[in-house]
């Protein structure tokens, strides 16, 4: 299948709402939330793009009801927000990646999310079953773009060594490169490795979009801890990172600001710092609340600024944080050395990969022009995870995109 054609980009805003926060991994009690009104209230503040997946039960269903409810319907309609979902994953411990299921998942998700059209599917974490399986997933979803069903085709996933690889696999054998890729809690305060080689890599690969979920590495850069759903305690992060973690709250605090919104601040940043050269990269944020959307705009105004020659002619009361473009520097250098400390006070923890432990750390995160410096010609993927099948740390497939 040789699909070169020139393809327009995937348009994503700075911000993209997951959906997981609709979920029972994340809310004991989702259908109780009024998820109408946060997906109005999130799509007036300029967060119009939506990330969620089968395995977030019910989160479909939900969103689906809401997306055509007066409180959003009314407003907006199908063609002034992004949709994206998942394939492959149906539960904690079960996958299926067959070309059979992959067609009968996209057909399920248009039905509950009541749409004729996904902006874009995502093989979802791929790193669970084996990378023929992956590359074939992804052609399936080819076909279906190629009928309109998905107009975006990517992978989603933890293992950037996975991630990379496949991307490259794909170019090879569909003449076509992925459009997105997803990746989780490696653009933090705590885990960089995103930046400092996953960005690189996929763009030599021709991914020109990528999304780094899990600012706060899924709950865990927060004062409150880790979160709680109905499965419990499935946080991968060791007792000694979160107590790590609970001192540089601590500390924090004595700042004047909070972990969680230095945490998303600094990812943010360093994201508008590596979108250049013909790759974005975008912010996902579990949303469990309008209190939720609140905060993270807050944490977002104050780290980017409308571009000076647009904000002359824009008026301020129409200002969404999809307008604001540049880094606000004096912030950005103040997080910075306030990130220093809290990565110090880490310790050994920082860089702690979840898969694979301890990580040294080369370089560090927050020199600006970071990106733009990395060959990605010295950053080879090994082949040594070639016959990889399955990760043997179960309980983080229950991870939160928050």
């Amino acid at each position: 299948m040789s699909t070169s054609q020139p393809r327009q980009t995937l348009q994503l805003p700075t911000i993209v709402l997951g959906g997981s926060g609709f979920s029972y991994q994340v809310h004991p009690n989702p259908k109780s939330v009024p998820v109408s009104k946060i997906i109005r209230h999130a799509f007036d503040v300029g967060i119009r793009a939506i990330d969620t997946s089968p395995y977030y039960d019910p989160s479909e269903h939900l969103l689906g009801e809401a997306l055509v409810s007066p409180d959003v319907a009314s407003r907006y309609s199908r063609s002034d927000y992004v949709l994206m979902t998942k394939v492959g994953r149906i539960s904690v411990d079960n996958f299926d990646y067959s070309p059979e299921w992959v067609r009968e998942s996209v057909r399920t998700s248009l039905e509950r999310l009541r749409t004729t059209y996904l902006d874009a599917v995502f093989c979802h974490d791929i790193e669970f079953v084996t990378i023929p399986e992956a590359i074939e997933a992804v052609g399936t979803l080819f076909e279906l773009s190629m009928k309109g069903l998905v107009r975006y085709v990517g992978v989603s996933g933890y293992d950037l060594d996975r991630l990379v690889y496949v991307a490259h696999a794909v170019r090879e054998k569909y003449g076509r490169s992925l459009d997105v890729v997803q990746n989780w809690a490696q653009l933090t305060m705590q885990n960089t490795r995103l930046e400092r080689y996953g960005i690189p890599a996929l763009k030599e690969a021709g991914v020109p979009v990528i999304c780094n979920s899990s600012p706060l590495a899924s709950g865990l850069l927060r004062a409150s801890g880790v979160p709680l759903g109905t499965l419990g305690d499935w946080h991968p992060a060791p007792n000694g990172l979160r107590v790590a973690v609970k001192r540089a709250s601590d500390w924090v605090e004595t700042q004047d600001t909070t972990l969680a919104g230095l945490a998303l601040r600094f990812s943010v940043a360093r994201a508008t710092r590596a979108s250049q050269n013909g790759v974005s990269v975008h912010t996902l944020l579990g949303i469990c609340s309008i209190n939720d959307i609140e905060e993270n705009v807050r944490a977002v105004r104050s780290i980017l600024v409308l571009e000076p020659a647009v904000g002359d002619g824009v008026n301020n009361s129409n200002v969404t944080i999809s307008h604001l473009k540049s880094l606000n520097e004096a912030v950005e250098q103040r997080d910075l050395v306030l990130s220093q400390t809290v990565r110090q006070i880490l310790g050994d923890w920082a860089e702690y990969d979840f898969n694979k432990g301890p990580v040294k750390q080369t370089v560090l995160p927050w020199w600006p022009g970071l990106s733009a410096g990395i060959s990605a010609g010295v950053l080879v993927v090994g082949i040594s995870f070639l016959l990889f099948s399955r990760t043997s740390f179960s309980m983080f497939l229950n991870h939160v995109r928050s």
